[in-house]
């Protein structure tokens, strides 16, 4: 615990409060899977301002974009390390200086404030001050891509995709991507384009760079769209269920592919395990007018025995193609994760071959960049369920970048596939033999 936390620090010096929020936001994102969500959600974040809150959430995304850079200026200044949340000190106070652009006098001096503020770090403010006042004489590289990424995920998709390929996918982690939105009706595209400022993508994504609370913006009360990356749109767009064909989303929160589905005509069953992200799911459907059977199940062991027309299996995994928004993921995970996670994607893939009827489909997908839970997950389904085979993914079907086609006849979208960026994806598509 700490003697400031962001509701008094706002007593003691301008901003910040902002910033002892920022280091709580840092901290948690670094210490846990899904800690930064769980942060932002925390009471103590409301009781500041809407512009402090902002800010705190603003300075903690750009610390982690930049972060492998700014630990590599850092450990070229410090002997030894000094405890964590010192550490996470002069992070904020790095990205305050080179991506925010504070002043120098500034960020040094509220990051200098933010120690003192703390018992447990206020010996050390000297350190903070000496450490960030050198940094401003050599600041780092912010945008060498071979700092950005964790070393041990960059190994991986250099060895994966090769070298080139790695530093494509790692030059999008220091960059704040646009927003996507999936549309109810493909037909009010061209109006929305002009209300939104977006532009139109192949397969019928909106893309703006519209900033500001998303719920106020032209169509959202009306339901006319959903915020939805152009990748995550794909899946359901390749699943394709014709009207009145049923559908079932496997692992449906937070529901822009049941909308999607939805939207088309099916008749949708929507699981997900947490009550609490199905209820959102509840809700985006109420928002945009349209209906699926919503329950709240673990999708491996749902007791319903009915087959669908058409299966989407959207699986629990390691989300590292997902770091243009949500960069923590990159520094929370681990390579036991990779691991553990595929063999919950083996589970469920077992029980969608059960809720698939002859001659339906099935597409299994995940917003994750290894190999592990793509197409050796694909492949070892495919060895234990002979009924199912590959159905090809045509050149550039569903809005997917060209160069994503794999020879398998799979896609795996990786984020520089598309100027401006995507999140990385693997999907592929599966068709049960009649009978």
């Amino acid at each position: 615990m700490t003697d400031a936390t962001p509701a008094d620090a706002s007593r003691d010096a301008p901003g910040l409060a902002a910033r002892a929020a920022a280091l709580d936001l840092l901290s948690a994102a670094l210490s846990r899977r899904a800690g930064l969500d769980e942060a932002l959600a925390h009471p103590a974040l409301k009781t500041l301002s809407p512009r402090d809150r902002a800010f705190a959430r603003a300075l903690t995304m750009a610390t982690l974009r930049h972060l492998g850079p700014i630990d590599a200026a850092l450990q070229a200044r410090l002997a030894k390390p000094p405890p964590e949340r010192v550490v996470n000190m002069l992070r904020l106070g790095a990205a305050q200086l080179f991506v925010m652009k504070t002043p120098p006098h500034a960020a040094v001096g509220t990051t200098v404030d933010l120690a003192a503020a703390d018992k447990g770090t206020r010996p050390l403010k000297n350190l903070v001050n000496a450490v960030l006042r050198g940094l401003t004489r050599e600041p780092p590289d912010l945008a060498d891509p071979d700092l950005l990424p964790p070393t041990w995920l960059y190994a991986r998709w250099q060895a994966a995709y090769g070298p080139d390929a790695a530093r494509g996918i790692a030059a999008q982690i220091a960059d704040e991507p646009p927003t996507d939105l999936s549309l109810r009706d493909p037909t009010t595209a061209a109006d929305l384009a002009q209300a939104l400022s977006a532009e139109l993508l192949p397969g019928g994504t909106l893309r703006t760079s519209l900033k500001g609370e998303v719920a106020s913006w032209p169509g959202f009360a009306d339901g006319t769209w959903w915020v939805q990356d152009a990748s995550a749109a794909v899946p359901a767009r390749l699943l394709g269920p014709a009207p009145g064909q049923t559908a079932l989303d496997m692992c449906a929160a937070p529901g822009g592919k049941t909308l999607q589905l939805a939207a088309l005509g099916a008749e949708v069953t929507a699981l997900d395990k947490s009550p609490g992200r199905i209820k959102r799911v509840g809700e985006n459907l109420a928002r945009t007018g349209l209906k699926a059977e919503v329950v709240a199940t673990d999708a491996a062991a749902w007791p319903d025995r009915r087959q669908f027309d058409a299966v989407l299996l959207d699986a629990p995994c390691s989300a590292t193609g997902t770091f243009r928004r949500h960069p923590d993921v990159l520094w929370a995970a681990k390579p036991s994760d990779i691991a553990s996670l595929a063999a919950v994607q083996s589970r469920l893939l077992d029980s969608a071959r059960r809720r698939v009827k002859p001659g339906g489909r099935l597409v299994y997908c995940v917003c994750s960049l290894e190999p592990e839970e793509g197409q050796v997950q694909v492949d070892a389904f495919l060895s234990r369920a002979p009924e199912f085979a590959v159905e090809p993914i045509q050149l550039g079907e569903g809005g997917a970048p060209e160069a994503s086609l794999t020879a398998q006849g799979a896609l795996r979208i990786l984020p520089h596939h598309r100027p401006g960026g995507l999140d990385g994806f693997f999907i592929a598509r599966l068709r049960r033999a009649d009978g």
